[in-house]
C-alpha cells in the first residue's frame, strides 16, 4: 500500500462534489472501480472549460496515475475502466453517445445532469457538434477555475461576483483571465472591477496587437452560448 504523507501546507485547491454525489451516489454504489470513476469524472469535469463538458476513453487512459490506481497493469486498468464506464452510465450517474468522426466512433461520456441532457439533446437534434479535444490530465490539474483563481488571489466569493466571473468565462480566453488576475495582484488592486477593465481594455484593443484574436474569441463565446438559450436557458450547472 502507498503511504500518503498527507496534505501539504498552504492553500490547496479544493474540488467541489455535488451534495448528491454524497446523498445518493456513494450509498448505492458497491464497486471500487465505478465509484473511483465517479469522483474522478467530477473532479476532471470541474476544471473544464465550456458550456457543454464530456470526457473520452482516452482522456481516462491518458492519466497514468489515475489508471495505475484502477489494477496493477494497464490491460487490467482497461478492462475496469470499461466496466466502470458502463456501471456509472447504467445507474443513471453519466450519460453515453457516440459520434463519428474520421478516425471511427467515439463514445462521449456527459453528467446526467440538466446541462448534460441539453448537451446530448443539442448533438442529437444537430444543434451542436462537440470539437473532439482533450487536454492532457496535468494541465487540467494545474489549472485552477475561475471561482478559485479568485478566491485564492483576489478575495471571497459573493453572488454577483460569481455571475461576473461566469460571464468573463464565456467571454475571455482562460490564459486572459489568469494573466489579468496576475497584474492585478503584482499591482496590489485586488478587486474584480480591475481584473474586469483590462479584459474589456485587451478585448477593444487586442492583448498583444492581436485584436482579431479577441473578436473570434468573442464569437466563439457567442456561438456556443447560442446553444443554451430557448429551452436550455435554465441550465446554469452541470
Amino acid at each position: 500500500m502507498a503511504e500518503f504523507k498527507g496534505f501539504p501546507e498552504g492553500k490547496q485547491h479544493l474540488a467541489a462534489l455535488p451534495a448528491a454525489f454524497f446523498e445518493q451516489l456513494l450509498p448505492a454504489i458497491d464497486h471500487l472501480g465505478e465509484l473511483k470513476l465517479t469522483a474522478y469524472f467530477l473532479w476532471r469535469l470541474e476544471r473544464m472549460e465550456g458550456l457543454f463538458r464530456y470526457l473520452r476513453s482516452v482522456d481516462f487512459l491518458q492519466d497514468q496515475a489515475f489508471m495505475a490506481g484502477l489494477a496493477p497493469t494497464l490491460q487490467q486498468a482497461q478492462s475496469v475502466l470499461e466496466d466502470a464506464l458502463e456501471r456509472a452510465v447504467s445507474r443513471g450517474t453519466l450519460l453515453k453517445i457516440a459520434l463519428e468522426t474520421s478516425t471511427g466512433p467515439e463514445q462521449l461520456y456527459f453528467l446526467n445532469s440538466p446541462k448534460g441532457r441539453a448537451a446530448i439533446h443539442a448533438i442529437q437534434s444537430g444543434q451542436w457538434r462537440p470539437e473532439l479535444q482533450s487536454a492532457p490530465a496535468a494541465a487540467l490539474e494545474a489549472r485552477p477555475n475561475i471561482f478559485q483563481l479568485y478566491e485564492q488571489n483576489i478575495g471571497p466569493l459573493t453572488p454577483l461576483i460569481a455571475d461576473a466571473l461566469g460571464e468573463a468565462e464565456d467571454s475571455y480566453p482562460a490564459e486572459w483571465i489568469e494573466a489579468a488576475v496576475r497584474i492585478a495582484v503584482e499591482k496590489n488592486k485586488r478587486n474584480w472591477r480591475y481584473v474586469s477593465a483590462i479584459l474589456e481594455r485587451w478585448q477593444r484593443e487586442g492583448r498583444h496587437g492581436k485584436k482579431e484574436k479577441s473578436q473570434d474569441r468573442r464569437d466563439s463565446a457567442e456561438d456556443r452560448r447560442r446553444y443554451v438559450t430557448g429551452e436550455f436557458s435554465d441550465f446554469v450547472e452541470h
